[in-house]
């Protein structure tokens, strides 16, 4: 599953060099990825309201319930978090 994110990803971005997808084990059957990507290119990957990112979680989650397990996957937002540090 860690293939298929990273595919997807890199065929949304301009600089596919710079995606990244961790890993996380968080007990028998969960599995949490995180997907890194440029901070200039967040959005592409997140799509508008979120669809992008939405899709790619539906997909994700059915080829999870096919193997019993269960899938998370976050993309952080370098951006967002400064822009809510600046506000405060």
């Amino acid at each position: 599953m860690k293939e298929f994110i990273e595919y997807i990803a890199k065929n949304l971005v301009d600089k596919p060099e710079a995606v990244k997808v961790e890993e996380i084990q968080e007990g028998d059957n969960r599995i949490k990825y995180v997907l890194y990507v440029d901070d200039a290119e967040t959005g592409k990957v997140i799509g508008k309201l979120g669809r992008t990112a939405k899709s790619i979680r539906t997909l994700l989650s059915a080829v999870a319930a096919k193997q019993g397990k269960r899938v998370i996957m976050e993309i952080p937002d370098k951006n967002k978090k400064e822009s809510e540090n600046l506000g405060s």
